[in-house]
């Protein structure tokens, strides 16, 4: 019988694979936001969410919980992304100029659109809705709330093609070290 053995390059105790620990942070990410976005909040949706009282505390829970959790993996990707490009050694990322700068790019757009939903999007729509839950009112959700949940979208579509793509690129190296 043969012994089976996969050939994982070797790493001294010095050095990090910092391509494999950025690559594990995207999946990780684009996982959670996938559940949330696609199993979460229609969920949420269909079962009434805005239509009860307190419907405005609870999403802001969930999203400042979310949130929080993604400024964290947004800045140790970019972490990941500086430090593969000083040691870059072995990640074709970051040995190539125009890939390189692609990766710092979309690593700090992941950061942008963690800051956005952190601290704009995620209060300020928190805000409206406090004032829907007041007892007495007629539930007319405003324009703006419409609004807000269009440029939610509409980020959350450009941190997923910017997961994807860092994805691919992160991909690519630990495919060739395996290949050689």
């Amino acid at each position: 019988m043969t012994p089976f053995s996969l050939p994982f390059p070797k790493l001294s105790p010095r050095q990090f694979a910092w391509d494999s620990a950025v690559l594990f942070l995207a999946v990780f990410w684009l996982g959670g936001s996938l559940m949330l976005d696609l199993v979460v909040m229609p969920m949420l949706f269909m079962s009434g969410m805005m239509t009860t009282p307190g419907f405005a505390s609870a999403g802001y829970s969930l999203f400042e919980v979310f949130n929080h959790m993604e400024l964290l993996l947004s800045g140790l990707i970019l972490t990941g992304v500086l430090a593969m490009r000083q040691a870059h050694l072995d990640c074709a990322v970051e040995v190539s100029g125009s890939r390189s700068r692609w990766v710092m790019m979309l690593s700090i757009g992941l950061v942008a659109i963690a800051l956005a939903y952190a601290y704009i999007l995620t209060p300020y729509m928190a805000g409206i809705g406090l004032a829907l839950d007041m007892p007495g009112k007629i539930h007319i959700i405003p324009n703006t709330m419409a609004w807000m949940h269009g440029a939610y979208w509409l980020l959350e579509t450009a941190k997923v093609l910017i997961l994807g793509l860092l994805l691919r690129l992160c991909y690519s190296d630990i495919a060739a070290q395996f290949s050689k």
